[in-house]
């Protein structure tokens, strides 16, 4: 089961953009606390929730997906991308949403 949950503040505001075929994708990085240190996420959501697009930089949020890995060419020479495709995303300060959420992740991935 691919599940990543993620605490952490926008580094940035979010990148909106429409594809041609008419979907919606909001990417953005997530900074992410740990005791090793800091890391910066890169968050991708399809078809946003439409409360995403007041998130700005500095925001906390939780999100909850699925880790992808892209490949793709560039520069002549095929790379790739680690980053997390958000199912859900929410305000930290919305501690009640967070526990329904957090409580909905918990019985999904239950054995």
């Amino acid at each position: 089961m691919n599940v990543a949950v993620l605490r952490g503040t926008l580094a940035q505001d979010p990148l909106r953009l429409t594809l041609a075929s008419g979907r919606v994708v909001s990417n953005w990085e997530l900074r992410c606390s740990s005791t090793e240190g800091t890391t910066l996420v890169p968050v991708q959501w399809i078809d946003p929730d439409d409360h995403v697009h007041s998130f700005e930089s500095g925001t906390e949020v939780v999100v909850v997906g699925a880790v992808r890995k892209r490949f793709f060419r560039a520069g002549g020479a095929t790379t790739s991308r680690t980053e997390v495709v958000g199912e859900r995303v929410v305000k930290a300060t919305r501690r009640v949403t967070v526990a329904k959420l957090l409580d909905e992740v918990c019985a999904r991935i239950a054995i």
